[in-house]
């Protein structure tokens, strides 16, 4: 299985029942397999209803997709083992074995039902290359200088290295922290 390039949304089929399970079961394996750079959301997709009976109004909580559930990730052999090997998920919804994304539209309109537009927020813009010098304004590693290595702009954090005990040491810092240099 050839890695898509870039997070997408997958639809994951579960057991009846199982979706709030499949849920904790796959974010205790993300945590513990440490696959947070693979794997970044879990959703069950839930619709509030309010409903009135004899003048008594109820909030209700639907799932709007029984025995599935929605996994953004970034697909690569790893990522899709630990999926599809967590307790009660059956199997990717695609053609045949290999697993489809869903479109934007289709996110939009699903995230747009569920109250949750504001999930998909744009990617940070962080004004930084690898290799350029920044220095850190405030926080425990504050006056320390290095070269960037890596920057994460879903999380906004910016990886650099820095001399410690006159070891080189990689360093992860919210790009707000930082300056350039």
């Amino acid at each position: 299985m050839e890695g898509q390039g870039g997070r997408h949304w997958y639809v994951v089929q579960t057991y009846a029942g199982y979706e709030n399970r499949v849920k904790a079961n796959l974010e205790q394996r993300i945590a513990t397999m440490g696959m947070e750079e693979s794997i970044f959301t879990v959703l069950v997709p839930v619709e509030e209803r309010v409903f009135v009976k004899e003048g008594k109004s109820r909030k209700v909580s639907r799932k709007l997709y029984p025995s599935y559930v929605l996994v953004e990730m970034v697909l690569d052999e790893q990522s899709w083992y630990v999926v599809r090997h967590t307790p009660g998920v059956t199997g990717f919804v695609g053609a045949g074995s290999y697993p489809l994304p869903l479109s934007e539209k289709e996110v939009r309109e699903i995230m747009a039902r569920i109250g949750k537009e504001q999930e998909t927020k744009p990617k940070l813009e962080i004004n930084l290359k690898l290799g350029d010098t920044v220095r850190v304004k405030e926080g425990p590693f504050e006056g320390q200088a290095g070269p960037v290595v890596e920057i994460s702009p879903e999380k906004g954090k910016v990886k650099f290295t820095v001399l410690v005990f006159g070891r080189e040491t990689v360093v992860e810092v919210d790009h707000l922290q930082l300056e350039k240099i």
